[in-house]
């Protein structure tokens, strides 16, 4: 909201490709692949076709790797048509593009083996949840997130004023995410679209999608489309935001006149917008721990997505271990290597999958944030 949208990532167990956030490989992120992830929309507010094409590049037809593709052909087709390039800058693009074979090898593997049984609620890897949170709450990620507040903190502080979102949870994102920048994706995003795009059948429709937002993008902040990079599923910058979300959401945050999630203030800012326009509540909770007082039959669905009353939560024999203002909530379990952890996530937790639809991968930027925050406290009373 999922990058998405955008170097990335840790291949974490037990976590599906695509859910949501864009990552690369082998160390960094949460999941592998799309992040922050925009709904379907023309993509683009401005008339792209009165905008230069950026990039000298021109050709007679496509030659490279996607010589002869018959549905790039279409695609460019289409961008000729809807947003008025000409069919010769982009054949000299196309003729840019290389296949990345390993990207396709790794979303193969990572593909969903079959379908799952209706009615049935899967149980927790034992020890899942601790396995997976000390990929994030680690020194790496606490101490580079203090010092990266404390050089940013006026650009924290705007963001959370304007769009309502504290510093906190903006932090735990791009750590999460890049590690604030130390890790942002080397491959070439036209690479790693083209490929997905064209090679990858099963995404297809969903990253020539993102294909087109790339090329729109790219025309609209004046940039040459061979240039950017990012994950290996095309997210990028600080946030690693995926094309279409970056053409939603993306804001010129310092000022210069462009949209650059590569830098530190923009990012900041667009991260920011994301959640607002998602939904997040100032002033609310995220989570709420909670126990139970009796076995939990196994048939009840447990989920960022599941949704029920805190008192038929009561009734079924779960309590909130602190004050619980809200009334509709998220029934989530952790599965720790002590045992099972049961949480209640509010509106704000549901916005935090928005860029990443898995409970663990919001759980981590919730503890992350919090543990940034009381280390960014302890170095600023530090300096006092």
């Amino acid at each position: 909201m999922k990058r998405t949208l955008i170097p990335i990532a840790l291949l974490v167990l037990g976590l599906s490709v695509l859910a949501g956030c864009a990552s690369q490989t082998p160390k960094g992120r949460a999941n592998a692949v799309a992040a922050p992830q925009a709904p379907a929309s023309k993509p683009a507010d401005v008339d792209i076709a009165r905008l230069p094409q950026v990039g000298d590049y021109r050709a007679a037809a496509v030659s490279g790797d996607y010589a002869g593709y018959a549905a790039l052909d279409r695609f460019i087709d289409r961008m000729v048509s809807q947003y008025g390039y000409t069919r010769e800058y982009l054949n000299g693009v196309f003729s840019q593009a290389r296949r990345k074979q390993w990207t396709i090898e790794y979303m193969n593997r990572q593909a969903p083996s079959g379908p799952s049984t209706p009615g049935v609620v899967s149980k927790p890897s034992p020890g899942g949840w601790s396995r997976y949170r000390a990929k994030f709450l680690d020194e790496q990620h606490i101490g580079k997130g203090a010092a990266f507040w404390a050089q940013h903190a006026d650009a924290l502080q705007r963001a959370s004023e304007r769009y309502g979102v504290p510093p906190e949870y903006i932090m735990g994102i791009m750590g999460v995410e890049t590690i604030f920048g130390a890790n942002v994706g080397k491959d070439r995003v036209l690479d790693a679209l083209t490929t997905l795009a064209f090679d990858y059948p099963r995404r297809a429709e969903y990253f020539t999608e993102e294909l087109a937002n790339f090329l729109v993008m790219t025309r609209k902040e004046g940039l040459d489309p061979a240039q950017p990079q990012g994950s290996f599923a095309g997210a990028m910058g600080l946030g690693q935001f995926m094309p279409g979300s970056f053409l939603r959401f993306a804001v010129d945050f310092d000022g210069d006149g462009r949209c650059n999630l590569w830098s530190p203030q923009d990012a900041i800012g667009s991260i920011a917008n994301y959640f607002s326009a998602h939904g997040w509540r100032p002033a609310e909770p995220v989570v709420t721990p909670a126990v139970t007082s009796k076995a939990i039959v196994d048939s009840m669905e447990y989920g960022f997505d599941t949704r029920y009353s805190l008192s038929t939560l009561t009734q079924a024999g779960v309590q909130p271990l602190q004050s619980c203002p809200v009334e509709d909530v998220r029934l989530l379990r952790l599965s720790t290597h002590s045992g099972t952890e049961y949480w209640l996530g509010h509106q704000n937790f549901y916005v935090l999958t928005r860029y990443n639809n898995s409970t663990h991968y919001a759980m981590a930027v919730h503890q992350l944030a919090q543990a940034i925050k009381e280390r960014y406290k302890g170095v600023m009373v530090g300096q006092r």
